[in-house]
């Protein structure tokens, strides 16, 4: 780790983002702003890439990392803007361009004071497989990084077993991997899929696993997390969630599932990190001392402003991937991460708000405010 600037090959989906701003005073319920019939005005739609392999790719990019990029786009209206918005970011791309089928877009409802939703087509990120991936570009990487197989058809199907021969084969290169989870639609195909034992598949094969809490509990404690949601009602779950009784024991069994190391994102509150005992890193990464038997939750800092939570948990990740292969310290790794998420909300992109690593040491340095929201 820290030997120069290594490559990142990013894969996994990719969407057109298109993000109304609300002009909402930010104290209504939800219940309150959306009612059948109302016309609620908002101002100007932004549009800008969206998706794992652009928020946490170019967020890498950002952040001056070497990144390569890996996903499908259409043809159409929709692929030509992302394609177009991707190359002015100058970043090496391996995104292939299919006739005939539709680009991905993600209509992003982010009002004033409320949780993010999102109207989501997968388009052709569904027919993304293992086929269309790289691998002699992802063997010049160093780190291997894929994002949402929740909305991605083939990496779902079958217990996940082309993500599971992905993860496998990027494992026999000899890569370090990453992976990124997004939230399970309760109505859709995906629903119906046996996450635990998708997860229970692939994670030996992940070093560095980086789901929301959300996103886990649904996955791998349904009731609890239909406790949650009754619990939490129109609000933030992440505002009831307790270390104890939620946080720490959901990483805890993440990790029995075999990965080296879990970044368990807890919206606003901030983030978990939690290790595998040194003998896993022995045995998987030899190379990586210091990261074994941490439990570390790492408190939100105070956002100079919040425009959005658009693309706060991909980015943060890749903070987090870009600080580990600089070779900080774990905690410093956890502490560039959310300190990113903090920045990125003060954009209604997910790029436009990011920091480079030394401004954020520097807002640190002089007293950057932290917030405590999880409950003991």
């Amino acid at each position: 780790m820290g030997e120069g600037n290594k490559k990142i090959a990013v894969a996994g989906h990719i969407s057109l983002d298109i993000t109304p701003v609300f002009q909402n005073s930010g104290r209504q319920k939800l219940s309150e702003l959306f009612q059948p019939g109302k016309l609620l005005k908002v101002g100007k739609a932004m549009m800008c890439t969206g998706g794992a392999v652009s928020n946490t790719g170019l967020g890498l990019k950002r952040l001056g990392a070497d990144v390569v990029l890996m996903a499908k786009i259409g043809d159409d209206y929709f692929g030509n803007a992302l394609k177009d918005m991707i190359s002015a970011h100058g970043c090496e791309s391996c995104i292939s361009q299919v006739p005939g089928e539709n680009t991905s877009y993600t209509i992003v409802l982010a009002p004033k004071g409320l949780d993010r939703f999102f109207l989501h087509d997968p388009g052709c990120n569904d027919t993304f497989g293992y086929a269309d991936v790289d691998f002699g570009k992802v063997g010049e990487a160093a780190h291997f990084h894929f994002g949402y197989p929740p909305i991605m058809r083939r990496f779902y199907l079958d217990d996940g077993e082309e993500l599971v021969r992905l993860f496998k084969k990027v494992k026999s290169m000899g890569l370090t991997t990453s992976l990124d989870l997004v939230a399970v639609d309760p109505d859709s195909e995906a629903a119906d899929m046996d996450w635990a034992k998708i997860l229970e598949r692939v994670l030996p094969y992940v070093d560095f696993f980086a789901p929301s809490i959300e996103e886990l509990g649904y996955m791998l404690d349904r009731p609890l997390y239909c406790k949650w949601q009754e619990t939490a009602g129109d609000g933030d779950v992440t505002g009831i969630l307790s270390f104890k009784e939620d946080v720490k024991p959901l990483a805890a069994r993440a990790l029995s599932m075999g990965t080296r190391c879990v970044l368990l994102k807890c919206g606003a509150a901030g983030m978990y990190l939690k290790t595998a005992p040194e003998p896993v890193w022995k045995e998987v990464l030899p190379g990586f001392t210091g990261w074994n038997d941490i439990s570390h939750f790492e408190d939100s800092y105070v956002p100079d402003c919040i425009l959005s939570g658009t693309g706060a948990g991909d980015t943060s990740i890749a903070a987090f991937i870009k600080a580990m292969l600089d070779g900080c310290e774990p905690l410093e790794c956890a502490r560039l991460a959310a300190a990113t998420g903090a920045s990125c909300v003060t954009a209604y992109d997910a790029l436009s708000g990011l920091l480079p690593f030394e401004e954020l040491r520097q807002k640190m340095e002089a007293g950057w405010e932290k917030q405590s929201i999880i409950r003991p």
